[in-house]
């Protein structure tokens, strides 16, 4: 289950963010998730499975009509799962169909893997 990001999840999302390899400086670490706090734009999501949060999904919503994955990140224990292409799906529901949702460049080939030839890749219905 997709749910917002709110301050109480702020070390756990700080953890999951920290396993993406340009986030490992704490000091850019930081920045990012003040980004996404303080910024209405800049939108992170976490994936609850039970009790436990397994994923974060970071979006910037650049317009009314376009919004681009910044940041994807699974908890190692739980990767070859499928966690991530189900971030992916809840969020293209939860902004909506009018919204063209796009990977940025850093998860481009991330995206590309979850969605292989013969699937939906622009996740616009």
């Amino acid at each position: 289950m997709l749910i917002r990001y709110k301050k109480s999840y702020e070390k756990i999302a700080m953890g999951l963010l920290s396993f993406i390899p340009s986030e490992k400086e704490i000091k850019l670490l930081l920045q990012t998730v003040q980004k996404y706090e303080e910024d209405e734009s800049w939108q992170l999501f976490l994936w609850k499975d039970d009790e436990d949060i397994l994923g974060v999904v970071g979006v910037h919503l650049t317009s009314e009509h376009e919004a681009v994955i910044e940041h994807i990140s699974v908890n190692p224990s739980y990767r070859a799962e499928g966690v991530g292409k189900q971030m992916i799906l809840a969020l293209r529901q939860f902004i909506g169909e009018h919204v063209h949702l796009a990977p940025s460049q850093a998860i481009k080939s991330y995206f590309n893997k979850c969605f292989q030839e013969g699937e939906e890749k622009e996740t616009n219905s």
